[in-house]
């Protein structure tokens, strides 16, 4: 019998991560017009979405067009990490921790160029799932069909027995074209009936295709 499997995005869904306001900040603070701070940096953001920049490069060139200083850098880094990791959704997670040994487990995360060491030390996200597959390792992201391609093989499983869950409608969409069952994360409530749903049905690998 082929595994079930359920797959889970980190940002939005497993880490909660409201906007901090961060960008105006700094812009404000080098009183740049509003926009500039990403217009700049843009081609940087994606480099390192895609790990062809690395985490030192990412810092020499933000001195370099946002004109800081060593410390602002590591202040303004600093900034943009503490949004991007968010606050653990507990209830989630503790869910998900409940399923291991019950169905595979999986992570598929659009990322950025550090993401996995710092996931790792506050979260402990290896240990909560067989496989963490990042955008900045593979270099591809969501919704490339060959990123959920690449998340199925991390876990030997096939595409038609995996639940996958994001708060992005674009990739859920992917995911049910790349032949996987997929829910958009709303809430915690939801998600979990959605998950127990798709463990209940096991031998039904089709059903529910276009639910969530």
């Amino acid at each position: 019998m082929t595994a079930t499997c359920v797959i889970l995005d980190i940002g939005g869904v497993l880490e909660i991560t409201p906007e901090t306001g961060w960008v105006q900040r700094w812009e404000e603070r080098l009183e740049l017009p509003p926009g500039t701070v990403h217009e700049r940096m843009h081609d940087v953001w994606q480099a390192g979405s895609v790990g062809s920049i690395s985490e030192r490069e990412v810092h020499k060139q933000v001195a370099a067009r946002l004109g800081l200083n060593a410390p602002q850098v590591e202040a303004f880094m600093a900034d943009i990490w503490t949004e991007y990791l968010g606050t653990p959704n507990e209830e989630l997670i503790a869910y998900v921790r409940g399923l291991q040994g019950k169905c595979r487990l999986g992570i598929l995360s659009n990322s950025f160029v550090g993401a996995r060491e710092r996931e790792t030390a506050l979260y402990h996200f290896d240990e909560l799932v067989e496989q963490i597959v990042y955008s900045h390792e593979i270099g591809i992201e969501k919704p490339d069909p060959r990123a959920f391609e690449a998340v199925c093989a991390s876990l030997g499983v096939q595409p038609e027995s995996c639940l996958f869950i994001d708060d992005f409608a674009v990739n859920v969409e992917a995911a049910q074209a790349a032949g996987m069952q997929a829910h958009l994360f709303e809430d915690n409530a939801r998600t979990i009936t959605r998950i127990a749903a798709h463990l209940d049905s096991r031998p039904r690998v089709a059903e529910g295709a276009l639910l969530g």
